[in-house]
């Protein structure tokens, strides 16, 4: 190990690093920085998503993570952000809404439709 391997991220003395010791840094720098506490793991999640919303390609997506498969990336990494589902539901009830207000025959227009 040390010099010249193809690690990315090393000790001081370039062997690889203990995964306690990274979640422990990792905790340290969360308290630092005053921000939720999450697994160091849930950043590849992270990753993903941001490169997903982004309008990154799922095969780039899959080669910055490291898989062999874009499933994986896609399925297992990748998810809606809750506002993106928000925005969606809220065009749903737009939609419903334009509906409902028609010309008032039945005597229900303005009266939200329930789901």
């Amino acid at each position: 190990m040390g010099a010249g391997s193809d690690l990315v991220f090393t000790t001081k003395k370039g062997t690889p690093i203990e995964p306690r010791n990274l979640n422990r840094s990792f905790t340290a720098l969360c308290d630092r920085a005053k921000v939720r506490h999450v697994r160091f793991h849930d950043l590849r999640h992270t990753c993903a998503s941001l490169l997903h919303e982004q309008g990154a390609d799922a095969r780039m997506i899959m080669e910055v993570l490291g898989h062999s498969s874009i499933r994986v990336t896609m399925d297992v990494y990748t998810f809606v952000r809750l506002d993106s589902q928000r925005s969606a539901f809220d065009r749903v009830g737009d939609a419903l809404r334009d509906i409902n207000e028609g010309d008032g025959d039945d005597g229900t227009s303005g009266v939200p439709v329930m789901i």
